[in-house]
């Protein structure tokens, strides 16, 4: 990617805006006017959130992409957020698709032509009882966005781009890709992000720029850190993305820290020295 700066995007949720007007503010400190979108707050919250689109435009910023999570997600541990994570509970199933519909009206309304979720943790061989549910399930929402001419994006991490790779080929739905976030391999330990990489390209639809350290004891977490202070080579990472010939987004994200703007800006300003 010869120009990195020109593909940058913000995640809104990184920086837990109360209002439009703080989440403005806090682009214009760090310096990027382009924006991936949380889709949630806008419909629990419409009457503060319901017009963010046209705010948007009216302010210079470019949303790029959109965000939704899943209801009873618990990320106290790797085995709470295995058994709550994404759509793979069937507890949560049904809300959470009622949710998704909407989002997916949404996402539409506001022109997205991609939206990013954690599916959950895939199972790692065909034969098992989640695999044939969880390709209904995710076939059933990618048909949702499909017929609005949407993208899909599966967050990495949570399994080995090798599982990854196999569930996409198994699933075959063309809207459906990858959003890639080389910390979520380093703190899950699932692998390396650059050979990661090679073997999700050809489902590459964005990218979350995000840094972490690996763990000392494994199954635990390791550390997310602010972009270029952790164990991904972000020089191999990039230079990797062009030489696949990766047009797409680059949403920096931090979900960890007190200090969301400093370290966004931060990240910004580590990325203009590549």
């Amino acid at each position: 990617m010869k120009d990195i700066i020109s593909k940058l995007a913000v995640c809104s949720w990184s920086l837990q805006p109360t209002n439009p007007e703080s989440l403005f503010e806090q682009l214009d400190a760090i310096g990027i006017n382009r924006l991936q979108i949380a889709l949630d707050p806008i419909r629990n919250a419409g009457s503060v959130w319901g017009k963010i689109a046209e705010q948007c435009a009216a302010r210079g910023v470019t949303l790029v992409s959109g965000m939704f999570g899943t209801v009873g997600e618990d990320y106290t541990t790797m085995e709470s957020i295995q058994r709550t994570g994404g759509v793979v509970p069937d507890a949560t199933w049904e809300e959470n698709w009622e949710d998704i519909r909407i989002n997916a009206d949404l996402a539409e309304r506001m022109g997205l032509k991609i939206v990013t979720f954690h599916a959950g943790f895939l199972p790692h061989e065909a034969r098992d009882p989640n695999f044939t549910k969880l390709l209904d399930r995710i076939g059933q929402i990618a048909e949702l966005f499909a017929k609005r001419g949407i993208m899909l994006g599966f967050e990495t991490g949570q399994e080995t781009a090798a599982t990854l790779a196999e569930f996409l080929k198994h699933l075959n739905c063309p809207n459906v890709g990858v959003n890639f976030d080389p910390a979520n391999l380093i703190l899950y330990e699932k692998g390396d992000p650059i050979e990661a990489l090679r073997t999700l390209c050809p489902w590459l639809k964005q990218v979350h720029v995000k840094d972490a350290r690996r763990t000392t004891q494994s199954g635990t977490w390791g550390k997310e850190v602010v972009v270029g202070t952790g164990d991904v080579d972000w020089r191999a990472f990039f230079t990797t993305l062009g030489s696949l010939g990766f047009q797409g987004w680059c949403c920096i994200e931090r979900e960890a820290g007190s200090q969301r703007v400093a370290d966004i800006r931060a990240a910004r300003q580590f990325l203009e020295t590549l």
